[in-house]
């Protein structure tokens, strides 16, 4: 790709550093922008670094936040004993669409991979832990990806917690087996997760 325009390939190739876009993409992306005004431009890019410096995460699920304690935590109505576990603030985003649960979350920020190196201390699991006896939860929802490696997060948290009597409960398997939790449109994700299973279930099919 020839570019008459060092300013133009600089922020193409930028652009192009965003997953799932191409050169094609990008430069499609920046000529669009070049035809706007000027202020609506700076108004993306303020958006941009504002979004990159002053956004936190928050203190008790590890979702995004604007404050300390994110949105979804701070909102009275959501049940606080009701927890659902997800791996990414993508799937977060999933079940929120769905409009299907009124609990709390936390976000792992992964799942135990060994062949990627990524252990159980790697993960947000020992503050899970903690909030399930400060906050009195009744029902854990391990709303993980249905691969190996979320299977093998769910029973080792699951194992973790055998001691409380606390019912942990997985989505159903309306999500096909190696599928990514995002890509799973909202009417299978709400059905799997309102037929939700005992754990014990899981591990006795799998075998």
């Amino acid at each position: 790709m020839i570019f008459s325009s060092s300013l133009l390939e600089n922020a193409v190739n930028e652009i192009a550093k965003l997953p799932g876009i191409g050169k094609k993409t990008a430069l499609r992306l920046v000529l669009h922008l070049l035809k706007q005004e000027v202020p609506q431009v700076a108004t993306l890019s303020d958006a941009l670094i504002k979004m990159r410096t002053n956004i936190k995460f928050c203190s008790r699920c590890h979702n995004v936040a604007d404050d300390t304690l994110c949105k979804i935590c701070s909102n009275h109505s959501r049940r606080k004993n009701q927890l659902c576990v997800v791996e990414s603030v993508r799937d977060v985003m999933a079940i929120e669409a769905t409009q299907q649960f009124n609990g709390t979350y936390h976000v792992l920020g992964g799942i135990i991979s060994p062949l990627d190196g990524i252990g159980p201390d790697k993960l947000n699991i020992a503050s899970l832990l903690s909030r399930i006896v400060a906050d009195e939860v009744v029902e854990l929802i391990m709303a993980l990806s249905p691969t190996i490696e979320g299977d093998t997060t769910t029973y080792y948290i699951a194992k973790k917690l055998s001691h409380l009597p606390l019912k942990i409960t997985a989505l159903s398997r309306g999500v096909a087996f190696g599928g990514e939790l995002e890509y799973a449109d909202e009417l299978t994700l709400s059905r799997s997760f309102t037929n939700r299973l005992p754990i014990e279930s899981l591990v006795n099919n799998s075998d």
